[in-house]
Parts: structure tokens; sequence; C-alpha cells
């Protein structure tokens, strides 16, 4: 009986094994075909990550096109769904739920047909195209032959666009009017009668030594050729259709509950940008607590610093006052770079693993610096070819005060998106998805909370730079606020700017600008509050209940050492490392 028993156990334990074998290797198999298709699809994105198959491409965006990736990703969800989640391991579940909120939320974007709205005011293709030399690699004639291969692309790759934005128009699926105000500045600053003068011809001005001097007059005859005939005159055509047809019928509206299934799409972008199943009314209440909050802190600086009037006169002093600008762009730059070597000393005391990809600082293009934020951050190349870089606004001085840079610079470079951001892509016994992967409210809300991180080495000790970051975090808990208001709730415009205006020393530039950003894009703005008070609820436990065993650089390893993930998904993990903390001190504890 024993043997026979034994025999029956030992059958039994090889069930479970080779489900989970057959599970996983299902799953990789369909993370592999999906990865190669989304490479295939954006090439400048697989450019990015390393990829460089297709260098000389550009991605298609036709009606065609969409319809044909969604029907691909039907085709993965429907193999996503046949995968027992039961059978895989804890390591490939985790992979299995994260691909699949990816993917069903890329299916429910296309399925509102959110493809038919392409550009904003402060993105887009022509938007992205100019920084091309930035983001390939030009090292040989292989190299320049890409890059003008997909400088006679950008033609092609505007008329798909207008396609998408003409069915658009069609379908009443188009922008406000009031954030394309200002729209020319992107796309005249590119229509050159001088092939040289444009920004896409400077790789030609200057060749890597191992370029032979015969071919550089080929390369750059080639490159003259592709920026008159395909890159000018394409931004002229796109130009001429924004004014005669697409500026014309875009809308007065404002939210997107306006546009057609507005409610469901809004209630849609809600969850994706939070990774929460929240609803627009539980996010408006979070804001407005958040905001009450922060203003007792900021009220408490008015104090602290003898200020003789209430928080919209300390405002306006802000905003006027010389000594908070810096007065050239070189000021401001050295005043960022300062603060960022001065973090770069502070890391090891919060961090037990650092990026081994440097960073650098940039200024952000004049095309599109009136019309954008005040900062961001590009990530590195997924090769190592190429450093992450933090581009900072010099466009309108009086409109960046030198108090912010504490909070923006600690957010955009480090310990913030760079030191995030580089850490995941190098973390490369991951799936490649997950190396690259998007999910906003982690990405973004670490950034929040990176700010916040200053106050622990020894940032913000100025009482009007410590009201910098109040005035950070104010802005994005006004993001919670202002973001529903204007897409659910029927607020205005100018009642978004105003309730920023009164809870803020943002200025009045900065405000109108995010604001326009936020009717653009509508959710995303969510991502930041939410996902920063996730990570602070799970420390605030992790310390409650680890007390003196708490390691403040332990738990940033644990958060950061998936890189980014749907915050149920961090919440869990953050749950196993407390259990396991407890569990290794209990067994010391003898």
């Amino acid at each position: 009986m024993r043997l026979i028993f034994a025999a029956v156990l030992f059958v039994i334990s090889l069930v479970p094994a080779v489900s989970i074998g057959q599970e996983s290797i299902a799953l990789k198999s369909l993370l592999d075909d999906a990865w190669e298709f989304g490479l295939q699809e954006d090439p400048i994105f697989a450019t990015h990550v390393g990829d460089h198959r297709f260098n000389d491409k550009l991605s298609r965006e036709s009606i065609a096109d969409q319809k044909r990736r969604l029907g691909r990703k039907g085709q993965f969800f429907v193999r996503w769904e046949s995968i027992d989640r039961g059978a895989l391991s804890k390591a490939d579940r985790i992979n299995f739920d994260i691909f699949g909120r990816i993917l069903r939320d890329e299916m429910t974007e296309m399925e509102f047909e959110m493809y038919l709205m392409p550009i904003s005011n402060r993105w887009g293709f022509h938007v992205a195209f100019p920084e091309l030399p930035q983001q390939v690699p030009l090292n040989d004639v292989k190299d320049y032959e890409n890059y003008t291969a997909r400088l006679r692309e950008f033609s092609r790759l505007t008329d798909d666009n207008i396609e998408l934005m003409r069915v658009g128009i069609e379908k009443g699926l188009v922008l406000p009017a009031v954030v394309l105000e200002g729209y020319k500045d992107s796309i005249t600053a590119h229509i050159v009668d001088d092939p040289t003068k444009s920004l896409l011809y400077k790789p030609f001005e200057q060749f890597p030594n191992r370029i032979a001097e015969q071919q550089r007059e080929r390369l750059a005859t080639a490159g003259r050729e592709a920026i008159a005939e395909h890159v000018a005159l394409g931004y002229q055509k796109f130009l001429k259709f924004m004014q005669d047809e697409y500026v014309p019928n875009c809308r007065g509206s404002i939210a997107a509950s306006a546009l057609p299934l507005g409610r469901d799409y809004y209630r849609h972008r809600v969850r994706m940008f939070t990774t929460l199943d929240v609803t627009p009314d539980e996010v408006h209440a979070t804001g407005q607590r958040e905001v009450e909050r922060i203003r007792a802190e900021m009220d408490e600086i008015i104090k602290r610093v003898g200020f003789e009037g209430d928080f919209a006169a300390f405002v306006e002093h802000l905003r006027k006052e010389p000594r908070f600008y810096a007065e050239t762009p070189e000021q401001l730059m050295k005043e960022t770079a300062f603060v960022l070597k001065k973090m770069d000393g502070q890391l090891p005391k919060l961090f037990k693993t650092l990026p081994r990809t440097p960073y650098g600082i940039r200024e952000i293009p004049a095309y599109i610096a009136p019309k954008t934020t005040t900062a961001y951050y590009q990530q590195p190349a997924g090769d190592g070819s190429r450093a992450g870089f933090y581009y900072v606004n010099t466009y309108n001085l009086k409109s960046r005060p030198l108090y912010g840079i504490e909070a923006l610079s600690l957010h955009e470079a480090v310990p913030g998106h760079h030191l995030q951001l580089a850490l995941q892509q190098e973390l490369t016994d991951m799936p490649a998805f997950r190396r690259f992967s998007p999910i906003t409210a982690f990405i973004e809300g670490w950034g929040l909370y990176a700010e916040r991180l200053g106050l622990e080495v020894g940032f913000y000790e100025d009482p009007y730079s410590d009201f910098g970051r109040l005035t950070y975090e104010n802005w994005r808990a006004c993001r919670l606020v202002v973001d529903t208001g204007m897409h659910y709730f029927g607020w205005t415009r100018q009642q978004a700017i105003e309730f920023m205006a009164s809870n803020t020393a943002l200025s009045m530039h900065n405000i109108e600008a995010e604001v326009d950003r936020y009717i653009s894009w509508p959710g995303q703005a969510l991502a930041y509050k939410t996902g920063e008070l996730k990570i602070r609820e799970l420390r605030a436990r992790a310390e409650a209940e680890l007390g003196a065993r708490f390691d403040i650089r332990e738990f940033h390893e644990v958060v950061l050492g998936s890189g980014a993930i749907p915050l149920d998904v961090l919440e869990g993990n953050v749950n196993d490392y407390m259990v396991q903390a407890k569990a290794e001190a209990d067994v010391a504890a003898p």
C-alpha cells in the first residue's frame, strides 16, 4: 500500500509541474510575439530600446493600419485569455496580469477611436519628429542613410495623420479649439526655404571621424534633398490642413465627456491612469482633501517668514520679486545643475542600487517651449548608447522661479524619473515589455514621492524653497480636482485656472499651459498624486509594522525592484516584503 500511495503522490506531484511548464511556455511565446509586433509597428520605439532592425522606418498610422493593429491585439487577447493563470509561477502571474492590463487598456483606447486625435497642443508626430537626431544612432554611413530614409518618410507619415484627423472631424473626435491657440509655432519653425536651416540638418554639419571625407558630401546632399522634398513640404501640407480644415472644425467644449461616449471614455481613462478601480467622484474628493491639507502647510510657511498679508498677496509677491528669478537661461541651467550634483552625493543614503546609466541636462527646444511644460525627462536608450536627459524650459524666465528648482529637479532627474527609469531598463531578468513599461501612476507617482525625499537629505532648508516644494505638491493635488472638474463635472477652463491660481504659486503662464495640457490629455494628470499617495501609504504601513527593523534603502529596493507596475501589484510586493522582514527578524531573535 505504501509503495502504491507513494507512486500516486509522485504522479500527482508531476501534474502541476507539467502544467506550469506548458502555461509558462505559452505565456513566454505570447509576450515574445507581442513584443516583436510592437517593435515592428513602432520603429522609433524599437530604435530607442536598442533594436536597430527598423532604423530606416517610421510607423504607419492610416485608418487601415489602426484596424489591422486592433485586430492583431485582439488575437493576442484571445491567447492571453486561454492561459491558465493558476498554473503559472508567482513571477509569471505578475507578468500575466500586467500584460493583460496594458493590452486591455490599449484595445479600449482603440475601440473609443482615440487614434483619430493623434496630436495635442504639446505633442504629436509633428512635435516629436524634429527631435529625431537626439534619438537615433549617427555613427557611420549606414546610420546616416537610415536617418535620411526616415526624413523621406515624413511626408507619408503626415498624410497618415491627416487621414486620421479628417475622419476625426467627421465623427466629432476633435480637439477643443482653445488648446490649439498658437499651434502654428510648432509647425512653421520647420518650413524652411534653405534645408541647412532645419533642425534636422544638424547631423550633416559635423560628421563622426569614421565617415570618410568623400562620403560626407553625398550624405549631406541626400539630407538636404530629403528635408526640402519631404520634411519641409510635409510641414507645409500639415499647416494648410490645420488652417483650412482642422482648426475651423475644432469643438468649443473642453470636456472629454462631451465627446461621443465621452463619460464612459473618461471613466476608463481614470481607471487606466490610476491603475485603480476608482471613480471620477472619488478622485475629485481625494484631490479636495489633499489641497486643503497642503494649503494649511503653505500657510504655516507664510507665517514663518513673517509675511504680512494673505495667501494671495504672498503668491503675488513671489511672482513679482526679481530675486526669485534667473536673469539668463545660463543662470537657470547652472542653478539646476548645482541642485542635481548635490543630490547625487546623497543618493547612497536612500538607495542600495543606483543606475549605471548617466543623465544630462538640456534646454527645451525653442519651437515647442512656449506651449510645453516647465520641464520633462527623456529616457536613455535601451542599449546604453545614449544617456537620459532632463529638459529645462528657459522660455519666459519670469515664469520659472528659482525656489521651484529643487522640487522640479528631484522629480525629473534624481531621485525621480532618471533613477527609476534607468534602473527599470537595467532589470534585464524581466520580460522586455516590463523593462519599458509605461505605467504612468507608478512612474509619475514615484517622481512626486522623490520630491519629498529631499526633506530627508538636507534639501528645502530655505523656507521659500520648501514653499516651492509644497506648491509643486499642491499643483499635483489640484490636478485631481481640475481634471475631473473639467472633464466630468462641467467646470470651465477659467474655473480650473482660478482654482490652481488660488492654491499654488505657479506663474499664470504655467497655470494656463498646464490647464490646456489637462484639457487635451484627459486623465493623465491624475496619475501623479494617486501614485505618490499609494507609495507614501505603503511606506507608512511598513514603518509602523516593522518599527526599528524598517530600512529605507531596503524599502526603496522593493518599490523600484520590479520596474513600473500597477499600484495593486506594488502593494502586494510591499506586503510580501513586510512578511519576509518580520520572519527574518523572528529567526534572528533567539
